[in-house]
């Protein structure tokens, strides 16, 4: 049974969907000003995780993850790169495909763009303007925090808590426009030669909260099984779609919501005042991508994680582990035998492997036991593949589970390359040096394999290589 947090009930509950079979998920995307950062890729990998689950469950998932491309902070970098806003937003979005590619990530079913939404927007906010939830001054358009009766139901806070020194965050021009201080913006009037659209309120462009709800509705229909995003977003942007979307349709905005937790830099809070905020773009040049992912997808989501020498270093060698584990198990599918073998403990041993991934799984998304339970069986197919005598039968359907399980994590084996003619030369000369106990030239040629990126693993059933 697959339970989830719920951060609006504030406890696990069991995961039941509108439609049987069917997900409709909804993640809230980057605002595409520059190269995401590994706090956005945290949030990228770990619902992308979430939904590889929910997929080998069975689930047909629509997963919807939005762009917003038109923002102060898109206006303010087009001025500075002399672009339009638009050429700003391309350039990043194409920014974020080839980064997040690189993490295995998939592509949502749908990353629509605020840009490409504007009717659907402009639409919406005028049915909360006939409702009575949001009202006009002077080309803005604000909601009215305080009619919606549930709003602060997601984020735990009460209206009065908010009211407390709201009207101090905010400028005498925006106090004074406001009916409340708590009111927020839907739609705000156009300032010279920055990119508009035409309203029923005059030019002007999209407040950010609005945006998702148009987005996601659109896409996935007025009530949706799970919408998700970083922590950072539960107040306000979160509790603002709810207010807004509720008020609209009159109908639950999403059953179940989840929220990742924070990445810290050597466990100090990433901040851009401190300059200690890493670019995904940057850190992949640096390290194997498949690492930096393999290092995010197996923290439960809930949980911080903290970016840092140390917890990269323990990533690689986890990884490896896993890949070596692979590789052995293909290596002896070469000399596995056809014949059917007395191995019916093993094939129980991969269902028991099975049950217990799928056990720890549905417990909220805990990838930090699913991935104990991907080491125990890689230390299995390692013993297994240690044997005299193998079964083709058995190590196929090793090989084929352990590549079901961790793909869940963004995991892929890159498919086993022949040597070439002067590996397989060296190779021999070495064997040839071993055996005349010419230990100086063998450890030559293991020297000059490693330079080329070739490291060799000396088995009992011979010498095998592989990439390191």
């Amino acid at each position: 049974m697959l339970k989830i947090y719920n951060t609006l009930t504030r406890e696990k509950e069991e995961f039941v969907p509108i439609e049987e079979g069917k997900v409709k998920m909804y993640v809230c995307g980057p605002t595409v000003y520059n190269y995401i950062h590994i706090g956005n890729a945290r949030s990228t990998v770990a619902f992308d995780t979430v939904r590889r689950y929910l997929e080998y469950r069975g689930y047909d998932v629509a997963y919807i993850s939005n762009f917003t491309d038109v923002d102060d902070k898109i206006i303010r970098t087009a001025k500075e790169l002399d672009l339009t806003a638009q050429e700003v937003a391309d350039k990043f979005i194409a920014a974020y495909h080839a980064d997040t590619h690189a993490l295995g990530v998939e592509k949502a079913t749908h990353h629509p763009r605020v840009m490409e939404n504007m009717p659907e927007i402009i639409d919406f906010i005028s049915v909360l303007v006939k409702k009575g939830y949001a009202y006009e001054v002077e080309g803005d358009v604000y909601y009215r925090t305080r009619k919606f009766k549930d709003y602060g139901k997601l984020s735990d806070i009460s209206i009065d808590e908010l009211e407390v020194g709201a009207s101090n965050r905010l400028t005498a021009q925006e106090n004074n426009k406001k009916e409340d201080p708590l009111d927020f913006a839907l739609w705000k009037s156009a300032k010279a030669e920055e990119i508009s659209w035409e309203s029923p309120w005059g030019a002007g462009r999209p407040g950010w909260h609005i945006e998702c709800s148009v987005m996601a509705t659109k896409y996935l229909g007025d009530t949706i099984d799970i919408h998700a995003g970083g922590q950072d977003l539960t107040f306000p942007h979160h509790e603002n779609e709810i207010a807004q979307s509720e008020a609209k349709t009159g109908h639950p905005f999403a059953h179940y919501w989840m929220h990742n937790g924070f990445v810290t830099m050597d466990n100090e809070k990433m901040s851009k005042s401190i300059g200690n905020v890493v670019l995904v773009h940057d850190i992949i040049k640096q390290v194997d991508p498949q690492i930096v992912r393999f290092f995010m997808a197996t923290t439960q989501y809930r949980r911080p994680i903290s970016y840092n020498e140390t917890t990269i270093e323990d990533a690689k060698a986890n990884l490896s582990k896993i890949k070596t584990a692979y590789d052995n198990a293909m290596y002896r599918l070469k000399d596995a035998i056809e014949e059917e073998m007395d191995d019916q403990e093993l094939l129980n041993q991969l269902t028991s492997f099975k049950e217990n991934f799928i056990k720890e799984m549905d417990d909220d998304f805990n990838s930090a036991n699913g991935i104990t339970v991907v080491y125990e069986m890689a230390k299995a197919m390692n013993i297994y593949s240690e044997r005299s005598v193998v079964s083709k039968v058995v190590l196929e359907a090793m090989l084929d589970q352990f590549q079901e399980l961790v793909q869940i994590f963004g995991i892929t084996f890159a498919a086993t390359e022949l040597l070439d003619e002067t590996i397989e030369h060296l190779i021999e000369e070495r064997n040839a040096a071993r055996a005349a106990k010419n230990f100086q030239r063998s450890d030559e040629i293991r020297d000059q394999l490693k330079e080329e990126g070739i490291i060799l693993d000396d088995t009992p059933q011979g010498t095998r290589w592989r990439r390191g």
